[in-house]
């Protein structure tokens, strides 16, 4: 029980840092497993429609430096129904940490690999030139799109009530398991992104079922590598979050591009997502 309290007290002192749209360098606790779903709603530009994609997730805390994701995708973006698109499997490792009272600076890296079985272009589409300016689309990401490998750093600050975290990676993209990536897409790009989190409340902590509500902005960003196919976008991503009993989160978010040349077919997306954590999850 002891350590059920604690764990759940180091997620609430973290929570502006349990980000909607990217991760921290911080870790959950240690023998602890999460279970996520996330709804995404994109702007179908090309296609004139709305597309979903659920993301269904399992979060496993191996000790307090490791912690693993697996993802499912499934979604109506690349054709008039839901369907399963593959999945994803994301770990990371926190080797550094430097901790003081109210303030700590972690610094942690990423991989990830996505096999994906989706087409590269929408079947709704309605006989779009695909290479064509207006028609093109020249994002591809790990997320349900594109099958491939990502690698990163994240570096993360909390200073009392105040997270800002920054992460770099490349990503390298492949060949969907029943589709070939044609050849004119950027093969090659780099992320980037810098988030922040506010602690609105609770303005003084009494008891860890107390309801935190956490305010969030954060720049996302792209750049494809590949001079064949240049491009970049930064989009930004305003979010709101509720924990509740230190267990339970509820994330809204709205993203949309900020500046960028790269051309697009998905700019607008709404994200809501709900989470519970289970501690102490080897005694259970």
């Amino acid at each position: 029980m002891l350590f059920m309290l604690c764990s759940a007290a180091t997620f609430s002192a973290q929570a502006q840092e349990l980000y909607v749209n990217t991760e921290p360098a911080s870790n959950m606790p240690a023998n602890s497993m999460g279970i996520r779903l996330t709804n995404k709603f994109f702007h179908m530009q090309h296609e004139g429609h709305t597309g979903m994609r659920f993301e269904p997730e399992l979060m496993f805390g191996l000790s307090k430096k490791l912690m693993v994701h697996t993802i499912g995708y499934l979604s109506n973006n690349m054709q008039s129904n839901i369907r399963f698109e593959g999945g994803s499997i994301y770990a990371k490792y926190r080797f550094l940490s430097k901790d003081d009272v109210h303030t700590h600076f972690r610094m942690a890296a990423y991989v990830k690999g996505s096999a994906i079985d989706n087409p590269y272009y929408p079947v709704i589409d309605g006989g779009h030139d695909h290479n064509a300016r207006p028609y093109r689309n020249d994002e591809l990401d790990l997320e349900g799109t594109t099958s491939g490998v990502s690698g990163g750093i994240i570096a993360t600050q909390l200073i009392h009530k105040l997270a800002v975290s920054g992460t770099a990676g490349y990503n390298r993209l492949m060949h969907n398991i029943r589709d070939e990536m044609p050849g004119f897409f950027s093969r090659n790009m780099l992320n980037y992104s810098l988030s922040a989190g506010y602690l609105v409340l609770p303005v003084k902590y009494k008891s860890y079922e107390q309801t935190n509500l956490n305010v969030y902005v954060e720049l996302l960003g792209k750049s494809n590598m590949d001079a064949y196919r240049p491009g970049y976008y930064i989009d930004v991503a305003p979010a709101i979050q509720f924990i509740f009993n230190s267990t339970t989160r509820l994330d809204f978010s709205y993203r949309t591009q900020m500046v960028g040349d790269m051309a697009r077919n998905m700019d607008r997306s709404f994200l809501i997502r709900i989470e519970h954590n289970i501690f102490n999850l080897r005694n259970k």
